[in-house]
């Protein structure tokens, strides 16, 4: 059980941290690549694509720590081609552009956003449910008592519209919802993290392991 409490929390915690963290994504990389582009033909948005790539690189790591979490297993962090020792300002500076998988990192913003989205949507929504519903005895008395719930869910549905059968069926929506969320959010979870780890990771060499840093 209290594995099981451990994973729901890990899992919840995921896809609801990861809607921020995805929103600033998104729009770190739309605005420094429209930026970019926008003032390449004189040169001046190479700089800033640059700095985008850099970002998403640190912001990549951020949801690379969180996966060992997630998936049970470490991730190996993709290589990023550092700058040659006598590299110039100009080629440091344009340095990030030049790893393959900085193209995956700016991708994996704007791809990853919706994943994100649809996942924090569907753990919030299973919870409230839970909540709610598993709770519904304490409140739905009053609800039902409102002007106007006379044509209320259960009634539409043909089971009748006095108080009792309002809270049974609202209460037995809750239970539904709570003998569901563990898969539900679990699934949520893992529909983000196996995007992550398609792009943002690569399968160990020879065994080894290298852990998500920064760089």
């Amino acid at each position: 059980m209290t594995t099981l409490r451990h994973r729901l929390a890990t899992d919840t915690r995921y896809t609801l941290l990861g809607l921020p963290m995805a929103v600033v994504s998104f729009a770190v990389v739309v605005v420094g690549i429209s930026a970019g582009l926008g003032t390449a033909i004189v040169f001046a948005g190479l700089p800033v694509l640059a700095a985008t790539a850099a970002m998403a690189r640190h912001l990549a790591d951020l949801e690379r720590v969180a996966l060992p979490g997630v998936l049970g297993r470490p991730v190996a962090r993709p290589p990023y081609r550092p700058a040659p020792a006598r590299a110039g300002r100009l080629r440091r500076t344009l340095n990030p552009l030049t790893s393959g998988q900085a193209v995956m990192d700016l991708l994996y913003a704007i791809i990853g956003f919706p994943i994100a989205l649809l996942a924090s949507i569907l753990t919030a929504v299973w919870w409230a449910g839970t909540i709610a519903g598993l709770t519904f005895p304490l409140y739905g008395w009053f609800i039902a008592a409102l002007p106007g719930m006379e044509e209320s869910l259960p009634r539409l549905l043909g089971l009748g519209g006095d108080a009792v059968t309002f809270v049974v069926f609202n209460t037995v929506a809750g239970v539904l919802f709570a003998l569901t969320l563990v898969p539900v959010v679990r699934g949520a979870a893992l529909l983000k993290a196996s995007l992550a780890q398609a792009m943002l990771t690569r399968a160990p060499s020879g065994g080894m392991v290298t852990e998500p840093r920064f760089a």
